[in-house]
């Protein structure tokens, strides 16, 4: 290995990797298979592919092409070295829009061609599921389809010209006419013609084998179309002529609902005369929502095109009314039919996971046969799933027969394998029965090569091996894919992983308590990847900011993969590779939401600085940080919140302070609250008496003093009092002083008679807290005793039915996720979690009759995101056009998140996530628009990045009551004397 990396340093001008971590990242693609590399190469140019191929081919060692890393069959893994094109071959090289053609380098995300392409009213016509993160290289390599093939085509269809070098270094541009044939392909196609014209079924998605039927004359003896679908076992694709198409000017969704997938499945082929652009197929398993959809068991997805709205519309008001549905919808806006897609979209993570919260896996992913022969695959897959004991929900792109599934394979065990491996072998032979091809867009990698033979027979075969052996004879790459294939059931990517759980903090509760089966959930279908957020979306911050795969959710959860597996990261918990990559993690937690299968890196990465610094010396940013709540209690036990906020203005001693405390030092030292919000409140409340006041009499709320709103935002504290007393209800804030349980029924209003723990006299009063600083830096065992006393404080609250309102959206999330998943030993969490709403949800659901001040603003800003993730802000939207404050709040973090935009070394990143939409968003905001940021952190970061006060919804609807006086009286602290 030290041979082979000092003679790629020498000659690459890309990087090379032959560190754990970058060996680590490409281990695994999205399929069951793992393979360790022995380096990974990121090209600049061809010239660096064909220097990497010479040193390779001296040392005798495989080269695997990678583009997204999205392959299902396991083709994108290898054990020599991995060439990466997505950092620097993925630029567009041309685009002309008379011949509808673009060139591109094998790296480019299929997206960015799409963006290109719209302004010229064109588009590349494939367009996977992945089409935010997979690359043209990777689709040629696999010849993609996409849900737009019946109506565009295979990749193969539109690829024009290809260049590409061979493992011998020839360099090729492959075209029609035998352009660029290596010596002796022609002699091998001209020599079997009768098995070439008679071997191949006819099918759309014919993907499985080389495509040698291409080479035909009557086929035009195209060199590039034989090349799609060879997954980078023939040469390097070094860059692309590929057709474009005439994108419709206006689309229409027609979304038809059918008793079963057996009904949709018989009805698809019948809508392809009517020549829509997309027929796409699912079941209601695959929905965790329906209420979106027409009410049936299954549906199909026909989208239409028109030059306009009414055309395509009209067009799909005709298959409507052509089909035999049980119900149906016809969606022409553009942004409802992104919200419908994005359901199909992600039924490639969703279905890894079955109803019941199963593990399931590819292997039989995509499976193709005759359109008109699907409804008779369908119920023959049905039968052999349940013979085997096994479940899977099959979807896909029903117009041209294709099939997806992931099935509930017991990938640990060896009955299990051997299950797996028995039912691939007789799935195979029912899918030749139908005429079918054992894949239809993902390849066959090691998942289906080995069951060639039963599609084609051994003699096809065997011409497929002639044909690797004239483009590449040393089998140097890509080897094991396509011919001479490794087992189907070797190199699972599980059988490294523990096979007893893990000793861990958290509860994991949706995995069993188990560790490894949490981060099996990444599956590697990338949409972590994204370039771009678009919409609400925030996942994933870090990687946008960076474009390092170590970044994404995936990068991450491969390296804790391997970190359990210990062959390649060696040194468990303590692994500086693991932690080193989650470094740069926001624990934002749009993972949670925004990933498939809801990976949640937020809590990994808890866990893993749990143990990793577990007896040993932590990073001063997690005691000054990690332990704000208790830093700002004692100054506002000592009441020195004015000389803390003046020795920081001094410059000399901010920069002391900011070195010693592990803080950034471009950032400034946010001002105390000289007044804390509970100060404020008791002293309200002895002005006013401990009874009476607006709200008096209406239905109890609990609000919770967290640490931001008690010593940074009193005012947003404030703020929500005004604002909850107006609609009608009483607030309360938690109790300071441990109380033993309550000695009377009590009622909803909390009045229940106590005895005082003399104990806690003499403790004194102690603050509720969420805990969140604590789980954001790791020390999980002091927050599990912080959260302890919590709910020891909450008890008498309880037992009441009183509900707590969190202003805070990070305290609530963590209230509301992190608390019961921490202490899911104590039922008590469980009890509090699900008390726990948010402000606006607190207005809707407890005040329904209150109408807020009517603001008719517009507003900017940013939907907090741990709100999104875990809270969801369905209410708050409600709420905000209820008070007429107009306009979308853009999606992304904002970049501080807590801790992490203070840390020392994270100060670029964190600006860098802020640029991509809060910021622009609230530059372009109209004069006199509302800056609406729900999180301290949010706010923080408009004030320090751009100068501009976000404020809490509580405080703009405060403001629009009236400006009249405050409102009196006060209410109780639950169970204080």
């Amino acid at each position: 290995m030290r041979d082979l990396e000092a003679a790629l340093r020498t000659v690459v001008r890309g990087e090379v990797g032959f560190d754990v971590t970058s060996r680590a990242l490409t281990t695994m693609d999205a399929s069951n298979y793992r393979r360790v590399p022995l380096g990974v190469v990121a090209p600049h140019d061809a010239d660096d592919v064909a220097a990497v191929l010479e040193v390779c081919r001296d040392h005798m060692v495989p080269v695997v092409a990678r583009g997204g890393g999205t392959s299902i069959a396991g083709q994108a893994t290898g054990t020599g070295v991995v060439l990466d094109f997505t950092r620097h071959m993925n630029r567009i090289v041309s685009l002309d829009p008379e011949t509808r053609t673009a060139v591109v380098q094998p790296g480019v995300v299929l997206d960015r061609l799409q963006g290109v392409a719209a302004p010229h009213g064109l588009r590349f016509g494939p367009d996977p599921s992945t089409h935010s993160r997979c690359t043209l290289g990777g689709m040629i390599g696999n010849n993609s389809c996409g849900s737009h093939s019946v109506a565009w085509g295979t990749t193969a269809d539109s690829v024009r010209e290809l260049d590409v070098i061979t493992a011998r270094g020839a360099r090729l541009r492959l075209g029609q006419r035998w352009a660029g044939a290596p010596e002796g392909l022609r002699d091998l196609v001209e020599g079997d013609l009768a098995r070439l014209r008679t071997g191949f079924p006819e099918l759309p998605r014919r993907i499985s084998g080389y495509a040698l039927d291409a080479l035909l004359a009557e086929n035009g003896a195209d060199v590039a179309r034989s090349f799609c679908g060879s997954e980078g076992t023939l040469g390097i694709l070094t860059e692309a002529a590929v057709r474009l198409v005439r994108a419709p000017r206006a689309r229409a969704l027609a979304v038809l609902a059918y008793a079963d997938e057996n009904a949709a499945a018989e009805a698809a082929g019948g809508l392809l005369p009517y020549g829509p652009l997309t027929v796409e197929g699912m079941a209601a398993d695959l929905v965790p929502s329906p209420h979106s959809l027409p009410p049936g068991g299954a549906w199909l997805f026909v989208e239409t095109g028109g030059e306009s709205e009414g055309e395509a519309r009209a067009r799909a008001e005709a298959i409507v009314r052509a089909a035999d549905v049980v119900g149906a919808l016809v969606v022409t806006d553009p942004a409802g039919q992104r919200v419908l897609w994005r359901i199909r979209e992600d039924a490639s993570g969703t279905a890894t996971r079955m109803p019941d919260g199963t593990e399931a896996w590819p292997g039989w992913e995509d499976c193709a046969v005759p359109p008109a022969r699907l409804g008779a695959y369908l119920r023959d897959f049905r039968a052999l799933l349940t013979a085997h004991g096994l479940r899977g929900t099959p979807y896909g792109h029903f117009g041209d027969g294709c099939i997806h599934v992931r099935i509930d394979f017991d990938l640990l065990t060896e009955a299990g394998i051997g299950r797996f491996r028995r039912f691939s072998e007789e799935l195979a032979e029912v899918v030749v029965a139908h005429g079918g091809s054992l894949s239809g867009e993902h390849g066959d990698g090691q998942a289906r090569a080995e069951l060639l033979p039963k599609m084609y027979g051994a003699q096809m075969v065997a011409l497929f091996e002639r044909a690797k052996g004239v483009w590449d004879p040393d089998d140097l790459l890509n080897p094991g894919m396509l011919v001479r294939p490794a087992p189907l059931d070797s190199n699972l990517r599980f059988s490294v992983l523990p096979r007893e759980p893990v000793d861990v903090a958290f509860g994991y509760p949706a995995d069993g308590g188990d560790f490894s089966a949490a981060v099996r959930r990444c599956v590697g279908v990338a949409k972590c990847r994204t370039t771009s957020a678009t919409g609400s979306a925030v996942m994933c911050p870090s990687f946008r900011a960076t474009g390092d795969e170590e970044h994404s959710t995936r990068g991450r959860a491969r390296l804790l993969h391997e970190m359990l597996a210990g062959e390649l990261v060696a040194d468990g918990w303590r692994s500086t590779e693991v932690r080193d990559a989650l470094d740069l993690c926001l624990a934002c937690k749009g993972c949670r939401s925004d990933c498939p299968v809801e990976v949640d890196m937020a809590t990994y990465k808890a866990e893993f600085l749990h143990h990793h610094y577990e007896g040993r010396r932590r990073p001063a940013a997690h005691h000054s940080m990690g332990r704000l709540p208790e830093w700002l209690r004692l100054v506002a036990r000592t009441r020195t919140a004015s000389l803390a906020n003046a020795l920081a203005a001094v410059p000399p001693l901010a920069w002391a302070a900011k070195r010693l405390g592990g803080i950034a030092p471009e950032r400034e030292i946010p001002r105390l609250a000289t007044r804390t919000f509970s100060r404020w409140w008791e002293q309200r409340r002895g002005k006013a008496g401990a009874g009476g006041g607006m709200g008096a009499g209406g239905e109890l709320v609990i609000l919770w003093p967290d640490t931001f709103t008690e010593h940074l935002s009193p005012s947003v504290g404030q703020a929500a009092v005004r604002v909850l007393e107006a609609a009608g209800l009483r607030v309360a804030l938690p109790p300071t002083v441990r109380l033993r349980a309550p000695s009377g029924g009590g009622g909803a209003d909390g009045g229940v008679a106590v005895a005082m723990d003399p104990v806690s006299l003499l403790r004194g009063r102690e603050r509720v807290c969420c805990g969140l600083t604590y789980v954001s830096t790791g020390q999980l065992d002091r927050a599990r005793a912080v959260l302890r006393r919590t709910l020891d404080l909450m008890e008498p609250v309880l037992e009441t039915a009183a509900r707590v309102v969190v202003l805070e959206p990070s305290c609530a999330a963590a209230l509301r996720s992190d608390l019961p998943e921490l202490l899911h030993d104590d039922p008590r969490a469980r009890r509090l979690a699900d008390r726990v709403l948010t402000f606006a949800e607190a207005l809707e659901r407890l005040a329904p009759d209150w109408t807020p001040p009517r603001l008719d603003r517009s507003a900017v800003g940013q939907t907090h995101c741990h709100q999104h993730a875990v809270l969801g802000d369905a209410a708050d939207r409600r709420l905000r056009e209820a008070a007429g404050l107009n306009g979308e709040l853009s999606g992304g973090c904002c970049g501080l998140a807590g801790n992490f935009g203070f840390e020392k070394g994270h100060f670029e990143v964190s600006v860098a996530c802020a640029e991509e939409q809060v910021l622009p968003g609230v530059r372009a905001a109209a004069e006199g628009a509302v800056v609406l940021a729900d999180g301290f952190s949010c706010r923080t970061q408009l004030e320090q990045l751009a100068g501009v006060r976000g404020r809490h919804l509580a405080e703009v609807l405060a403001d629009g009551l009236a400006n009249g006086p405050e409102a009196g009286g006060g209410g109780d602290v639950v169970g204080e004397p």
